[in-house]
Formats: structure tokens, C-alpha cells, sequence
């Protein structure tokens, strides 16, 4: 048996490229169907674990799962927008505690937060460097966004405009990194956290202006009488809030009319979740709440859905392969009749020479299903990581 194995070895070793196809054909056939099941699981659960840490969800009324990916994973389309007042309406409920979000906006690709200290709280996220939120124009950066753009602390970050051609002349806010966040493993590493007032600063609700009144503001001065003070076209909007400035900014309008995009709800308890859920169920209702784990788990059975037809058509192609790697070593022995037949000369059996054939055939097999356990284990352990950095 050792002597065929052997033999069968030195066979494989001295075809190197047939061995290395066969090899790499039978590890697909058999990693192929079990990584994707395994990423498939993978996935489900890092999609599952946040929807479970977020119980309920209010915004406009329209796509719950554009909702759900906006707002806890800040991707995706921007859903339709609501006025805060509606976080004021459950706040006003006492049944649960309001966290509202306004993920509209992006700084150097990433997604900008809008939202208020709870947050932080309610994610459980703590400042690795650097303080929190203290002033409008404040940013605290995501652990994996500090690291893809080299900043920290004092360093300053810039708003992306929505578009090339900002007709409405609001000016990117260049805004003042107060700290970074700890590394969490979750889509607030790759976010940039500002309060609420200061995303209505960057969609330009909030303003502020020269004081024209000021000496230093002459040369901005077009016009100016006893009662009042008429600036030039070299008057704009700060893109820079500092200590200096803050007290020129100012709200236009009621701040209840200001749009946010979300609020996160977190109940005390079940009966105030369902009396909260109750509160929303009117057709006429301008906004939904929703329960991600629902929504996810919709997403999910589409998923699986999918992954079954996809497997499917994995085994369809693995057993084409396969079929392929028979018919090789079929046309494999034909090819070796003078050489088995050498082998018959010297005194080797019939059944000498088969066992050296199954061997062949044997450890190829073996071979490429440890191979494909080991690919296996790999997806396993570093899958996670993988589809956070794909997902997230």
C-alpha cells in the first residue's frame, strides 16, 4: 500500500500543471457551496446585530428598508425627510427615548451624522482621543474614518456639496475635529458625528454674517444711514464657525419645521412599545415606524432566496467539473497504457498497478477537500471582517 502510494505521489509530483488543475477543481467543487452558505450566515448576522440593538424607527412614510439602511448603517439612498416635530411628538409621548438623525450629508466620502449626545449612550461609543461634541461646527470622527483621512483632534474636516452647481449658495462648513471615536466594529467607525443643529448649518437653515456694524467690515460696506446698514456682494456665509463668530449665527424660521431623516425610539418596556406602535397605525399618518428586525429579516429571506438559486447553479457547475476531472483521468489511463503496461513487465500485478491508480485518484481528493476545509476555516474566521468592510 505504501509502495503504491508512493508511486502514486511521484506521479502527481512529476505533472505538476494536470495535478495543480485537478487539485484546484475538486477544492472549488467542495469550498464553493460551504463559503457561501458560511458568508451568507456571516452576513445575516452582522446585519442582524444591529437591527436587534435599535427597537424602533420613525420617519416619513416610504421605503422601510431605505429607512432601516440609512439609518443604522448610513448607506443607501436618503429617505424622504420629516419635520423634527415628529421627534417632538414622541418625545412629548414619555414611551420612549428620542434620538433623532439627519444622515444627509458626506465630508471627503464619508457619511456625516446628525444627531444629539443619547446617541453615543444609547451605542454604547466612547472617545478613544479627544473630547465630544461642545459647539456647533464640532465633529467627532469615526475610529475608521480618522484612520483612512491621518486626522485627530484640532485638525479640520470639510463638508462635500450635494452637488457641483449649488444654486442655493450654501458654502461647504469646515468643521472642527473635538475628537475620535474607540473603535467599535460597527458602521459608526466609518462615520463623522456632528449635532443636530450643525447638519441644519451645513443644508444652510442656520446662518451667520459679517457684522457690517463692526470697523473691521467697512470695505464689505455698500450702503449705510442712520438706520440702516446695506452689505455688498462680497458679503457671504461663514465657512468656519468659531468661538468669534458663533453668536452671528442664527436659526431662519421655527425649529420644528427643520428637517431630520429619522428617530431612533427606545421604549422602557413591550407595553409602551406597542402603545407607541398603536400611535402610528392611521392610514393618514404622515410617517411609519418600523422595527428593523422585521425589515432586516425580510431582507434576509430575499437573500436566501437568492443564495439557494445561486447554489444551485454552484453544484450544477461543480458537478460539470467534476465530470470533467473523471473524464481526465479517464483519458489520463489510455494515455498510460505503455506505461502500465511496462509496469505488468516488471512484475507488478493487476491489482499492484490499480491500487496505484486509486491512489492517484485518492490523494488528489484528499488533497483538495483539506484545501477546502482550510478555505473554510479562513472564511469563518476573517468572513466577518470582510463583509464589515464591504457592508459597513
Amino acid at each position: 500500500m505504501s509502495n503504491a502510494l508512493y508511486l502514486a505521489w511521484r506521479y502527481l509530483a512529476y505533472h505538476k500543471v494536470k495535478t495543480a488543475i485537478l487539485i484546484t477543481s475538486i477544492t472549488l467543487i467542495v469550498f464553493l457551496p460551504v463559503g457561501l452558505r458560511v458568508l451568507v450566515r456571516q452576513s445575516e448576522e452582522q446585519l442582524t446585530v444591529r437591527a436587534e440593538a435599535t427597537p424602533l424607527l420613525v420617519g416619513a412614510k416610504g421605503s422601510p428598508l431605505e429607512l432601516v439602511l440609512n439609518s443604522l448603517y448610513f448607506q443607501g439612498d436618503v429617505p424622504e425627510t420629516m419635520r423634527y416635530a415628529q421627534a417632538i411628538r414622541v418625545d412629548t409621548s414619555r414611551l420612549a427615548l428620542v434620538i433623532p438623525l439627519y444622515v444627509r450629508f458626506e465630508a471627503q466620502g464619508h457619511p456625516i451624522v446628525g444627531t444629539t449626545l443619547e446617541y453615543f449612550d444609547f451605542r454604547g461609543i466612547r472617545i478613544a482621543s479627544g473630547g465630544g461634541l461642545t459647539m456647533l461646527g464640532d465633529c467627532v470622527l469615526g475610529a475608521r474614518v480618522a484612520e483612512a483621512l491621518g486626522m485627530g483632534p484640532g485638525d479640520r474636516v470639510i463638508t462635500s456639496p450635494e452637488s457641483v452647481f449649488d444654486l442655493a449658495g450654501v458654502y461647504p462648513l469646515r468643521m472642527h475635529v473635538r475628537g475620535v471615536l474607540e473603535f467599535s466594529d460597527s458602521p459608526d467607525d466609518r462615520a463623522i458625528f456632528v449635532d443636530l443643529k450643525t447638519a441644519w448649518v451645513i443644508e444652510g437653515l442656520v446662518h451667520g454674517h459679517v457684522d457690517l456694524s463692526s470697523p473691521e467690515a467697512r470695505a464689505q460696506v455698500l450702503q449705510r444711514d442712520s438706520t440702516n446698514v446695506v452689505g455688498n456682494a462680497s458679503v457671504v456665509q461663514y465657512q468656519e464657525i468659531t468661538a468669534e463668530n458663533l453668536d452671528e449665527f442664527h436659526f431662519h424660521g421655527d425649529q420644528e419645521e427643520y428637517p431630520i431623516t429619522a428617530v431612533i425610539a427606545v421604549p422602557p418596556d413591550q407595553r409602551a412599545r406597542t402603545i407607541l406602535r398603536g400611535r402610528y397605525s392611521s392610514p393618514d399618518d404622515l410617517v411609519q415606524i418600523v422595527e428593523p428586525t422585521s425589515v432586516i429579516d425580510e431582507l434576509l429571506d430575499t437573500v436566501l432566496t437568492v443564495q439557494t438559486f445561486v447554489i444551485a447553479a454552484v453544484v450544477v457547475v461543480g458537478i460539470s467539473t467534476l465530470a470533467t476531472a473523471i473524464l481526465v483521468f479517464m483519458l489520463s489511463l489510455r494515455l498510460r497504457r505503455r506505461e502500465i503496461e511496462t509496469m505488468r513487465k516488471i512484475g507488478g500485478s493487476r491489482s499492484s498497478i490499480g491500487w496505484v491508480m486509486v491512489s492517484e485518484i485518492v490523494v488528489v481528493i484528499v488533497v483538495g477537500v483539506v484545501l477546502a476545509g482550510g478555505l473554510t476555516v479562513l472564511t469563518s474566521r476573517f468572513g466577518s471582517a470582510v463583509i464589515r468592510a464591504v457592508i459597513f
